[in-house]
């Protein structure tokens, strides 16, 4: 049986990396079953489109994963697949959240022929053969004996086949602009390719957020990969890197990598010990990070970059929403401890909160430009559906779009704060990410940079314009024109740069090769020459 994986986008936001679940459940299939993976965000298809793919490639099951701000779309292809004979089932944590609603079972249309509940580790290979039998059941769980939710065990992981892998839809070169692409050539960076690719090397998360969805999907016990499945699986990656000769960088999708801190290093350690780095990012809060030894492994074993959810400048926003372990009078110290060793931070802020009033955006921009630089990235306090945030707004009557997933609106409130209007907390948004990603900034940004690496900056630039990309339209070619035309000074000192490091070394290998011919030194071993030894075989 053919089957098609099929993860959704939405139309408005784009993301620059592929969604782990496809590869797994991939890697999980029963032998004999040909799997085909569409991502959504590399590969955009309308609902035409999606069954034409469907149909030339005789596909017998599709599986569908999305996430809340993608369902609206998921849905709908699903309703278009579904049309034409073809059985859809659909999982991850919106559909474990909201399990009536794909089924049609709350008043609304059907969009699924099965859901998948929770984690699909051990339930999938049974739904591919209910399948192919003709026989789905409507609604798959992992349950034990007792009909308790079972969490898969990851001690025995299974080996996800990278190096084998069509992965072309899924390379960013491609979606940088030709004259970025030109400009980077030109200074040496000649990668045919670039991958971020996901991996996990643990799941669950015992802080329970009040916003967070994860400690309901995941669970609050933590279970861990071992440190040598991740190693194994970074080599692979590294090596296909040298085949690909381009570039792989890895995210780290556990969603707080270093929450034991004891196995962290312990897999840190193995990653340096056995020379399997390769730039990554991963997420880790904030109070993880107060410990130097960790920080200076992250460094050493590959860390580039560290998403935390600082959320607020306020303690008692952070308190409000079950996240008092975050503790803003120490955010400056864990940066400028991270940026000691080289390495970079994603902040993630929330405005919105009920503690929140006018102005929020400018109080935390003065706070971010006290600190190193990195990428700030702003959002409103969204109800995700079946989180105590949701309940406690619904139970209080404030939710002013209960289904809001179902006419997803980028940046916009589903609930009204008490000392903001919604359309205040827009504003506030709409400053926060202008400021801090208009021209001048990233200016300023590069220039605070200076000493750092060529390669660094220019991936700090790229990775600035990138970033921009998460709020404001572009997707086209001439968005692109724009920003690149906004931010010409960085971008030219940048290659001037660059340039004249590429000629100086040039002009110095140049020199050098003339030196040598001029008055070459005898090999200590003309025989072994070639093979770079100095004394005579045996």
């Amino acid at each position: 049986m053919n089957i098609l994986l099929y993860n959704p986008d939405n139309g408005v936001t784009h993301n620059f990396m592929p969604h782990l679940w496809m590869f797994l459940l991939q890697s999980l299939t029963p032998v004999g079953h040909r799997v085909f993976l569409v991502d959504g965000n590399a590969q955009p298809m309308d609902e035409k489109e999606l069954v034409r793919y469907v149909q030339e490639n005789h596909i017998g099951l599709v599986g569908i994963g999305a996430m809340t701000r993608m369902v609206a779309r998921a849905y709908r292809m699903a309703d278009a697949v579904r049309k034409v004979g073809v059985p859809v089932v659909m999982g991850g944590p919106h559909v474990t959240e909201v399990p009536d609603e794909p089924l049609g079972r709350d008043g609304g249309p059907r969009h699924a022929d099965a859901i998948a509940l929770g984690e699909a580790d051990e339930t999938w290979p049974l739904i591919v053969a209910d399948a192919e039998r003709g026989c789905l059941r409507e609604v798959y769980a992992p349950l034990d004996a007792e009909g308790k939710e079972r969490k898969p065990s990851l001690d025995n992981y299974p080996e996800i086949p990278w190096d084998r892998m069509d992965l072309a839809q899924f390379n960013l070169i491609k979606h940088f602009p030709k004259m970025a692409r030109r400009i980077l050539s030109q200074v040496g960076m000649t990668w045919q390719t670039f991958h971020l690719i996901p991996i996990e090397s643990g799941r669950g998360c015992p802080y329970g957020c009040e916003f967070c969805t994860v400690t309901g999907f995941f669970g609050d016990s933590i279970r861990f990969r071992s440190d040598a499945s991740v190693v194994n699986e970074l080599l692979m990656l590294k090596s296909l890197e040298k085949r690909q000769k381009g570039k792989i960088a890895v995210f780290f999708i556990d969603d707080n990598f270093a929450i034991n801190p004891k196995r962290t290093k312990s897999l840190l350690r193995e990653i340096i010990a056995r020379d399997a780095q390769v730039p990554w990012v991963a997420q880790i809060s904030m109070n993880l990070l107060r410990d130097e030894e960790l920080v200076s492994l992250i460094a050493q074993s590959g860390g580039k970059w560290i998403f935390m959810g600082l959320e607020s400048i306020d303690s008692e926003n952070l308190k409000s929403v079950s996240k008092g372990f975050n503790k803003p009078d120490e955010y400056a110290s864990v940066l400028e401890r991270l940026a000691r060793h080289g390495l970079y931070a994603i902040t993630s802020f929330i405005f919105g909160m009920d503690g929140d009033v006018p102005g929020v955006a400018q109080r935390t921009l003065e706070v971010i430009r006290s600190w190193p630089p990195g990428l700030p990235v702003f959002g409103q306090l969204t109800p995700y559906p079946a989180t105590p945030l949701y309940d406690r707004l619904a139970s209080a009557g404030r939710l002013t779009r209960p289904k809001h997933w179902l006419e997803f609106k980028p940046f916009v409130m589903a609930y009204t704060p008490l000392k903001l209007s919604i359309e205040q907390v827009k504003s506030e948004l709409d400053q926060a990410w202008k400021s801090s990603y208009d021209p001048p900034t990233t200016a300023s940004a590069i220039e605070w940079l200076e000493e750092k690496s060529l390669p660094d900056r220019i991936l700090h630039l790229l990775a600035r314009l990138a970033f921009r990309g998460i709020y404001f339209p572009q997707m086209k070619k001439r968005d692109w024109a724009r920003v690149l035309f906004q931010n010409r000074s960085p971008i030219l000192h940048l290659v001037i740069q660059a340039l004249q490091t590429r000629f100086a070394s040039r002009s110095k290998s140049s020199k050098n090769g003339r030196q040598g011919s001029a008055d070459p030194a005898p090999p200590l071993n003309p025989t072994a020459t070639r093979l770079g030894e100095a004394t005579p075989p045996a």
